[in-house]
C-alpha cells in the first residue's frame, strides 16, 4: 500500500465516523443542523445573505456509505456559499495582496507551494475575493485534489472557489471531506470537460456531506493530525522499499555476471586444463594466421601489472589483454552503396540496453544511409564503445553491417562468445570503460583503452559451464521482479 493509499483509507474512516467514537455529551448533527439554520435565518432578516432556493431532499440511493445515527446527511450548497463567490477586478487588487494560482497548491496534501504577492505576477483578470479560514476548492480538474484552508485574506483565480462554512462546522474537518476518496470519485464522476474537467456549481451544491457533531469534527481533525506524521514516515520507508525493490533484480542480475568472471559461480575442474595453456594456443593460432596473410601482426601490448589486476580469480585463469584475444579496433568497412539491399543493418538504438539483445532487425532497404558501416560476422560481439555505460552488448546470428561505434570482435574458436560478452556486460568491466571514456555528451571507449582492458581468462570448457549458469540463474532475477510487481530488463 503506497502512502497516499494509507493517507486515503484514514480519511474515508473519518468522515465515516470511524476514526474516533460517538459521545453522548456532544449532541447530534440534527442539533447542529437546527443551530445553523436558526443562524441563518438571523442574518437574512438583518440582510447579510440572501435567502437561497431550497435544494432538494436527499434520496436513498444517493447516500454513499452508511454514517453513525448522531451524524446527518447535508447537502453541501446548505453548509457553505458553494458557486457564490465575490469577484474583484484585477486593476482594484493591493499590490501586496495574496494572489493564489492553481500551480501554487500541492495536489494532495492540502499545502500552498508558493505565495505570490499582487505585485510579483502580471494579471489583468477579476479574481475570487476569499477571507482566511475559507476553504479555498479547485473545481478544475478535481481529480487533482486541491484544497487549502486560508491563513490570510487573499484572490485566486476564478476556478478556485472560496467557501465559508461558518463558525458550527470546522473548518478542516469541512477540507478532510473534499479532499477525501469519496468526494473526489464524486467530483470526477460528475465533471463536465475532456482536456480540462471541472465541477460545476449545480453538482457542488448538491453533493452530500457527512456532517458529525462540531466537537467530534474537531477530535476528527485532531486524530488525523496525530496519524499523519506516522503516513508520512511510512511514506519514506515505503518509498526506499520500492526503490530496493526496483533495484534489487538488476543488482542480483550484476552480481551473477560478476561472481561468473570472478571463477565464483561454478567450480573449477583440474580435466578442464589452464587458461595458459588455452592463451598459448591462441598465440600459435594467431601466428599462424599471420604467416598465411588472413591477418595483420599487431604490436605487441605491454605485460599485465600488478595494480591493474581488479580482484582475484582462479589459479588456472589466466589475465589477459583483451586486445590480445580479439581484432579490438581492427575493423573492416565498406561504403553504404555497396551494402546488399536485403542486408541486416544494425544501429545503436537497435540493441537493448543491460539485456544483450537486438530490439529491431533493419534491412538496407529500410533506411536511408550514406555513412560507411563495420563489416560483422556471424558469431561475433558487437560492442558499443559510445556510451558505453548503457551496456549494449549482442552476438551476431548472421552477416550484417554495423554503424562505426559499434565494433565486430572476433574471439575465435578459442574464447566462448557468450563468455566475452559476460565479461563486457559485468560491473567491473562497465567501470573500467566508463572510468577511461572520453567525450562529455557523447563519451565513448577509445581504441588504445579498449585493447588494454584486462579480461579474466578461463579455461574454453570452464567457459561454457559459467554461460550454462549464468543462462540459468539470470531468468531468477526475471521472476523476482514479477513477483514484486517491478519491470526489469530481459537478460540474455
Amino acid at each position: 500500500m503506497k502512502a497516499q493509499d494509507l493517507k486515503n483509507s484514514i480519511l474515508q474512516l473519518a468522515i465515516q465516523g470511524k476514526l474516533v467514537e460517538q459521545r453522548e455529551e456532544e449532541g447530534t448533527a440534527k442539533e447542529l443542523l437546527e443551530k445553523i439554520a436558526a443562524e441563518k435565518k438571523q442574518l437574512i432578516q438583518e440582510g447579510k445573505i440572501k435567502k437561497q432556493k431550497a435544494l432538494p431532499a436527499i434520496k436513498e440511493d444517493e447516500i454513499p456509505f452508511d454514517i453513525p445515527d448522531s451524524w446527518e446527511w447535508v447537502r453541501l450548497g446548505e453548509l457553505c456559499n458553494y458557486g457564490k463567490c465575490n469577484s474583484i477586478p484585477a486593476t482594484k487588487i493591493p499590490k501586496e495582496a495574496w494572489l493564489l494560482d492553481l500551480e501554487d497548491i500541492e495536489k494532495d496534501t492540502g499545502r500552498i507551494l508558493n505565495k505570490k504577492r499582487m505585485k510579483d505576477v502580471k494579471s489583468s483578470s477579476s479574481k475570487h475575493i476569499f477571507n482566511t479560514g475559507n476553504v479555498l476548492y479547485s473545481k478544475l480538474r478535481p481529480y487533482l485534489n486541491k484544497v487549502v484552508i486560508a491563513d490570510e485574506d487573499g484572490y485566486s483565480t476564478s476556478e478556485i472557489l472560496p467557501l465559508d462554512f461558518g463558525m458550527n462546522i470546522f473548518d478542516r474537518y469541512a477540507q478532510i471531506v473534499l479532499m477525501s476518496p469519496y468526494f473526489i470519485n464524486y467530483t470526477v464522476k460528475c465533471s463536465y470537460g475532456v482536456k480540462m474537467p471541472r465541477l460545476g456549481t449545480t453538482d457542488g451544491q448538491l453533493a452530500v456531506f457527512p456532517l458529525p457533531p462540531l466537537e467530534e469534527q474537531k477530535r476528527i481533525v485532531a486524530k488525523i493530525e496525530e496519524l499523519m506524521p506516522y503516513v508520512e514516515k511510512y511514506d519514506v520507508a515505503y518509498s526506499e522499499v520500492v526503490e530496493l525493490n526496483k533495484k534489487f533484480p538488476e543488482d542480483m542480475q550484476k552480481s551473477i555476471l560478476q561472481y561468473a568472471i570472478q571463477g565464483k559461480l561454478v567450480e573449477q575442474r583440474k580435466e578442464d586444463g589452464r587458461a595458459e595453456e588455452l592463451y598459448q594456443q591462441i598465440q600459435e593460432e594467431n601466428q599462424k594466421l599471420i604467416e598465411e596473410g588472413t591477418i595483420k601482426k599487431t604490436k605487441a601490448l605491454p605485460e599485465i601489472t600488478e595494480d591493474e589486476i581488479p580482484f582475484d580469480i582462479p589459479e588456472n585463469w589466466k589475465w589477459v589483454r583483451l586486445g590480445d584475444l580479439c581484432n579490438y579496433g581492427q575493423c573492416n568497412s565498406i561504403p553504404a552503396k555497396s551494402i546488399p539491399k536485403d542486408a541486416w543493418l544494425l544501429d545503436l538504438e537497435d540493441i537493448e540496453k543491460d539485456s544483450g539483445r537486438v530490439l529491431n532487425k533493419k534491412r538496407m532497404h529500410d533506411v536511408k544511409s550514406t555513412s560507411s558501416k563495420h563489416v560483422f560476422n556471424a558469431g561475433d560481439v558487437l560492442y558499443s564503445k559510445l556510451r558505453p555505460y548503457l551496456n549494449k552488448v549482442v552476438i551476431a546470428d548472421e552477416d550484417g553491417y554495423s554503424t562505426s561505434e559499434i565494433l565486430p570482435l572476433d574471439f575465435g574458436t578459442s574464447v566462448y562468445n557468450r563468455y566475452a560478452q559476460i565479461v563486457m556486460m559485468s560491473p567491473y568491466f562497465i567501470n573500467y570503460t566508463v572510468k577511461c571514456s572520453y567525450g562529455v555528451k557523447m563519451p565513448r571507449l577509445g581504441t588504445t583503452d579498449g585493447q588494454l582492458a584486462v579480461f579474466p581468462l578461463s579455461p574454453l570448457k570452464e567457459q561454457k559451464r559459467i554461460v550454462d549458469k549464468v543462462s540459468e540463474l539470470i531468468p531468477y532475477a526475471k521472476q523476482l521482479a514479477n513477483k514484486i510487481d517491478l519491470p526489469t530488463q530481459r537478460a540474455f
